[in-house]
């Protein structure tokens, strides 16, 4: 049987069958890794995952795994984090599996010690993989194979951008050049204008064109319609490009209500259920750990020494603003003396009202412990735009735009501001301002991976210490 490689299905076809290929191959080298070390050192005390119906439980859930969680490596645009993210949510649906599997077969599964020392180390092999062939398709566009022949219809900032996405040989796709009522259109002098929105069907007909993409306005219609026909009756894509640039810049999601077609202007992340879902369940597996184990023993000895040293409570309770907009009490280790205005005046690096004590809490980041409590309750996430004072939050809202869109997620202990050095007391509104703009990007481009690297950041800060922790 001969694959007709002009056609791009086919293409997409071969190339999905050499990521699974390549991934089988992965998983089963690190099968045999995992025998010749588990001989060697007899570091697993518990069933091993050599037998033979372990090994073919294993591939056979993990192809039904890979074909699950869509393989976007042919992909021409697609992001190291999206690849990575998509091989760890298939070794984790494989895990499921293969777990389900062992259950209804009625075989004894592996520890858990077992599982993490094989799949820990599989799923960094797989991610390696897949970076270094998705690295290797575009080598192969590079090279002016498995490259579309494109054309651009109308101007603007839309379709100018687009063109420097064509023009990168990378993304695999060959420009043939652009159709423009004006000479002078903006784009840069190396690609061509062909001829007016009219010489499109002409030229289209004449030459081998895989892809239109319009950018055109709505009075164009009648002008777009004649294009859109032709494509359609000729195998050839037609794409259109809505142009948001004068006033939207941000990702849109499409949706479609009945017959229209409505671009959603904010769809983060964390409103599909998928992300929220695996976000809140990291968040409860982490708090309920740290709550159950050494939680009530640094509670003990801070809660000593807290009122040891100073008259109050062990706890600070406050209200701040949580998700959606709403009050929530968010709880802290008290690192204050009890005071009249805790809930209207930022804490300052030689602020009087600090205890000694209270002092280090802070510098240390120990105060803001508790608030696994807020994280377990689910008020709170481990990583999100810190939560502010209510007080502040009616004043900032007035005053800074776009301020209460922080407030779409949960707020967390720690955040991308925060690692990225807009921590601790917001002097100017310039201040708070560079703050919330970094809460928004980060609800805008939340990914599972960068939840875990501000969590590292933030443990890394906490040992080599934060000037402006107080």
């Amino acid at each position: 049987m001969f694959i007709n490689m002009r056609n791009p299905f086919n293409k997409v076809i071969v190339y999905i069958v050499m990521v699974e290929i390549c991934d089988l191959l992965m998983l089963n080298f690190m099968y045999g890794m995992f025998y010749c070390v588990d001989s060697h050192f007899h570091f697993s005390p518990s069933i091993l995952m050599y037998d033979r119906s372990y090994w073919l439980i294993s591939n056979v859930t993990y192809f039904v795994s890979i074909n699950w969680i869509c393989i976007l490596l042919h992909n021409r645009l697609i992001s190291p984090e999206t690849i990575v993210s998509k091989a760890g949510r298939t070794i984790l649906l494989q895990v499921i599996l293969f777990l389900a599997a062992l259950s209804l077969l009625g075989i004894v599964a592996p520890s858990i010690y077992t599982l993490a020392a094989f799949y820990i180390p599989t799923f960094l092999v797989i991610s390696a993989e897949r970076l270094i062939l998705h690295k290797g398709f575009g080598f192969i566009r590079y090279t002016g194979r498995d490259n579309r022949n494109v054309v651009l219809v109308g101007d603007g900032q839309n379709m100018q951008n687009l063109a420097g996405i064509m023009t990168d040989r990378w993304n695999g796709y060959r420009l043939l050049g652009t159709f423009t009522e004006k000479q002078e259109n903006g784009y840069p002098s190396p690609i061509k204008r062909i001829d007016g929105v009219d010489g499109v069907v002409p030229y289209v007909m004449s030459h081998r064109v895989d892809e239109v993409y319009c950018g055109l306005p709505s009075a164009y219609k009648d002008k777009i319609l004649p294009i859109i026909t032709y494509c359609e009756n000729n195998l050839i894509r037609f794409y259109s490009v809505p142009n948001l640039q004068n006033y939207y810049t941000r990702k849109v999601s499409v949706i479609r209500m009945d017959n229209l077609i409505v671009l959603a202007m904010r769809r983060e992340p964390l409103s599909l259920l998928q992300n929220s879902m695996l976000k809140r369940a990291f968040d409860f597996i982490v708090s309920s750990l740290f709550l159950c184990t050494l939680y009530p023993l640094i509670y003990i000895i801070v809660g000593s020494i807290i009122k040891l040293t100073s008259e109050g409570p062990v706890y600070f309770k406050q209200e701040r603003t949580g998700l959606d907009g709403k009050s929530f009490v968010c709880i802290k280790f008290r690192s204050m003396k009890v005071n009249n205005d805790c809930d209207k005046v930022q804490a300052t690096e030689n602020d009087p009202r600090k205890t000694k004590f209270g002092d280090f809490l802070r510098r240390s980041n120990i105060d803001e412990l508790p608030q696994l409590i807020n994280v377990w309750k689910g008020d709170m996430s481990l990583v999100g735009p810190r939560p502010h004072m209510l007080e502040h939050t009616e004043y900032y809202s007035q005053l800074i735009n776009k301020y209460m869109v922080r407030h779409f997620i949960k707020p967390g202990i720690t955040g991308w501001a925060q690692t990225t050095g807009f921590r601790g007391e917001t002097k100017t509104l310039s201040d708070m301002d560079g703050r919330v703009k970094h809460d928004i990007w980060y609800l805008e481009n939340w990914t599972f991976w960068l939840d875990i690297h501000i969590i590292i950041n933030t443990f890394v800060n906490m040992i080599h210490g934060e000037p402006e922790a107080y």
